[in-house]
């Protein structure tokens, strides 16, 4: 059945590729973004179709829409993102979370709000299972994007506890693919950059910091079928993959796969509080959703690449080129 759908953050790296499926899937989508740290270009080619409308709008401030269903994803998510404007991350996460909550609740929808696995912080517990209560700094550099994540999960679980409202609610772990932002600081589009223009990749600490990485298609059939779950299925619930790589494996299978001719060195300083393990425990995912990734990283990496080899990194400016 064709349904409306409301995208938060539709313009954006993750909320473009769901935008872009639940149109394949015969949905009317309502993309909903300010551009704070997305492009245009990520929706330009749904902008020509029927079946999109694309709203400039922050959802700090209230929004109505007539909708069956809403998929919260408005928030920078990257670290050059998010520290580029902290009290603006912090209220995206909160307000844009009141907010959504509201509509579902007057409209009586099911909404998915997409969290992070930045609530466990620097983790104690490998790896994190959905019970972790996690390790974060509230005042560190970071706090603004996982403290706000955490208080939006609260809000979901208060408005359903409360008010009845459908929550679904997902912990991502780091995701990449086409459309990642050249300049956001993530490790994958970081070191595609350098390696592509034949820089030196320069890896913080020793390099042995490890993260698990998904690839995006992965990623939304995830977030699709959470949002079909059985209705007492609320989350949270952990969605990346168990595949655990050090940041130095990352940058050599970069380089190889790119045929680039960068050198890999450690030793820059670690930034604060950053994690120095990361992988998720996907046992809820697999038992509720029946998902888990299908992608390996040098098949998503290449990919990814190819698609950096499309665009103009001249287009592209850090860390918000469009606000």
């Amino acid at each position: 059945m064709s349904k409306r759908v409301l995208v938060t953050g539709g313009a954006g790296f993750l909320g473009s590729h769901l935008c872009e499926r639940l149109i394949g899937q015969g949905h009317h989508v309502i993309c909903l973004d300010n551009f704070f740290t997305s492009q245009e270009s990520n929706v330009a080619h749904l902008v020509r179709g029927k079946n999109f409308e694309l709203v400039r709008h922050d959802v700090v401030e209230p929004f109505r829409f007539e909708v069956d269903e809403i998929y919260n994803l408005a928030c920078p998510a990257a670290p050059g993102h998010y520290q580029f404007n902290p009290i603006k991350t912090l209220k995206t996460s909160v307000m844009g979370a009141l907010n959504s909550l509201g509509l579902a609740r007057r409209l009586g929808i099911r909404i998915l709000h997409t969290s992070t696995s930045e609530v466990y912080g620097d983790p104690e517990v490998h790896p994190q299972p959905e019970s972790y209560r996690g390790n974060v700094n509230p005042i560190g550099p970071r706090a603004c994007y996982d403290e706000g994540k955490r208080a939006a999960e609260t809000l979901m679980f208060d408005y359903h506890r409360q008010h009845g409202v459908r929550i679904k609610v997902v912990r991502i772990f780091n995701t990449y693919g086409p459309r990642m932002h050249p300049f956001d600081g993530r490790v994958v589009s970081n070191f595609i950059r350098q390696a592509m223009a034949g820089e030196d990749i320069s890896l913080y600490g020793t390099g042995l910091q490890t993260r698990s990485f998904c690839y995006v298609d992965d990623m939304i059939d995830a977030l699709i079928a959470m949002m079909g779950s059985q209705e007492k299925f609320t989350g949270p619930v952990n969605v990346g993959n168990t595949d655990e790589f050090t940041v130095l494996e990352l940058a050599k299978h970069i380089v190889s796969i790119s045929g680039s001719s960068s050198k890999v060195s450690v030793g820059k300083p670690l930034p604060a509080d950053d994690p120095t393990r990361r992988c998720p425990d996907i046992s809820l995912a697999l038992a509720n959703l029946g998902w888990k990734p299908k992608v390996a990283l040098k098949d998503g990496l290449a990919r990814t690449i190819e698609w950096f080899k499309t665009i103009r990194i001249a287009d592209f400016k850090p860390p918000t080129p469009n606000y």
